[in-house]
C-alpha cells in the first residue's frame, strides 16, 4: 500500500498502524464532504466503470451529491448498471472533494482534470502507479480496484448495497477475466461470494461484462483477427481507424480483443496496436505467467500489471509497431524464452 498526506511528501509503507491511520483519515474526509466528483481513466474498462459507479452509488446512499465522470463515456454493455446513464464526460459539479479510481497516473485520466484541484483521494491497484493525489491508496497486489473498494468502503463509513455490489462485481470480473488471470487469489473468489450474498446476479453480470458482444464488436474483432502474426513467441495484430469505420465500431479501444489473443498456446506475449485519431497508437500487452510486460510498457510511458499492460505512444502505426515489437522480442530473448 502507498499513501501520502501531501502531493509530494510522506510515503507510508504497508503496516497495520498506517493502514488504520489512513482509513481514519479517509473516513473523516468522506464524512465531511458534501459534493463529490468520482473520475476514472480514458477508454474505461469494466474495473474503471464498476469502481466509479460503485463508489458514486455508495456516496449517494450516504447522502452526498455525486457526479461520476469518464472522459470517453461508458460502453453500451454497462448501461444497465445503476447510475450509468448519469455518467458525464466532463466535470460540472462545484465539488468539495475529488476522487480518482483505477488510474496509475494523472495522464491516464485524460483531459478532465485539467484546471482542476489535486485529487483528494486516488485509489488504484497498478504496480506502476505514480502518485498524483493528496492521498494515494494503492494496493498493487490486488486484482482490481473494485476488490479494494469492496474491502474498504465499510471501513470508510459507506454501505455496500446490492446496487453497489453489482458494480463492484463488474470490476472484479473484468480485471480477472472471470477469475482467469495469473494473479487471481482465493480472496478474490471469496469476495465474489460475498457480493453474491448482497444479491448480485452473477450470471447476468458475467454475461454483460465478459460474454456479450455487439455485431460491430465482432466485426471489429474480425478486422484484427485476419491480420494476426506469430513470431518467436510474440503474437500481434493491428486495428486501424479504417477498421473501426468498416466494422461500424463507435469506440476508440480494442473491444477487449487483446484478451482473446492471450489464449493462443504458442503466444508468450500478445500485443495489439490500436490506431488513434490524435496521431498516437494505443498498445496493449498480455503475457504468460513469468513474463512481466509492465516494464516494457513503462519504457513507452505506460504501465499496468505483470501480465497485462498498456501505453499510448505518439507516432504512426508502423513506427510504433516496429519500436514495440523490437523491444518486446528483446525482452523475451533476455529471458531466454524465445
Amino acid at each position: 500500500m502507498i499513501w501520502n498526506l501531501t502531493p509530494t511528501t510522506m510515503r507510508k509503507t504497508n503496516s497495520m498502524e498506517n493502514a488504520q491511520t489512513v482509513d481514519q483519515v479517509i473516513r473523516e474526509q468522506l464524512a465531511d464532504a458534501r459534493k463529490i466528483v468520482v473520475v476514472s481513466h480514458i477508454r474505461p474498462d469494466g474495473d474503471a466503470v464498476g469502481s466509479a459507479l460503485a463508489f458514486g452509488n455508495a456516496l449517494r446512499e450516504a447522502g452526498k451529491e455525486v457526479q461520476c465522470v469518464l472522459q470517453d463515456g461508458v460502453a453500451e454493455r454497462y448501461l444497465y448498471l445503476p447510475g450509468a446513464n448519469e455518467i458525464s464526460t466532463k466535470i460540472s459539479l462545484d465539488y468539495d472533494y475529488l476522487i480518482v479510481v483505477d488510474s496509475a497516473d494523472s495522464y491516464r485520466v485524460g483531459d478532465v482534470l485539467e484546471g482542476e484541484a489535486i485529487p483528494d483521494l486516488v485509489i488504484d491497484h497498478h504496480k506502476t502507479h505514480i502518485e498524483f493525489g493528496k492521498i494515494d491508496y494503492v494496493e498493487a497486489e490486488s486484482e482490481a480496484t473494485a476488490l479494494i473498494l469492496t474491502n474498504k468502503l465499510p471501513d470508510w463509513g459507506l454501505n455496500v448495497s446490492k446496487e453497489t455490489a453489482t458494480c463492484l462485481m463488474v470490476g472484479l470480473l473484468a480485471d480477472t477475466l472471470g477469475f482467469r488471470t495469473n494473479n487471481t487469489t482465493p480472496q478474490a473468489l471469496r469476495t465474489a461470494a460475498d457480493l453474491m450474498e448482497k444479491g448480485v446476479d452473477l450470471v447476468q453480470v458475467y454475461h454483460q461484462t465478459l460474454s456479450m458482444r455487439s455485431l460491430s464488436e465482432i466485426r471489429y474483432w474480425g478486422q484484427g483477427l485476419i491480420k494476426l502474426e506469430l513470431s518467436d513467441g510474440v503474437l500481434h495484430s493491428t486495428l486501424t481507424l479504417d477498421d473501426r469505420i468498416i466494422a461500424g465500431y463507435p469506440e476508440n479501444d480494442d473491444a477487449d480483443l487483446i484478451n482473446t489473443l492471450a489464449v493462443v498456446p504458442d503466444a508468450l506475449i500478445s500485443v495489439l496496436f490500436i490506431e488513434q485519431e490524435n496521431g498516437a497508437v494505443k498498445v496493449s500487452w498480455r503475457s504468460v505467467k513469468g513474463l512481466d510486460v509492465s516494464g516494457i510498457a513503462a519504457q513507452f510511458g505506460g504501465g499496468g500489471h505483470a501480465s497485462a499492460a498498456g501505453a499510448d505512444i505518439k507516432g504512426s502505426l508502423e513506427e510504433v509497431k516496429n519500436m514495440v515489437l523490437a523491444e518486446t522480442h528483446h525482452y523475451i530473448q533476455s529471458k531466454g524464452r524465445s
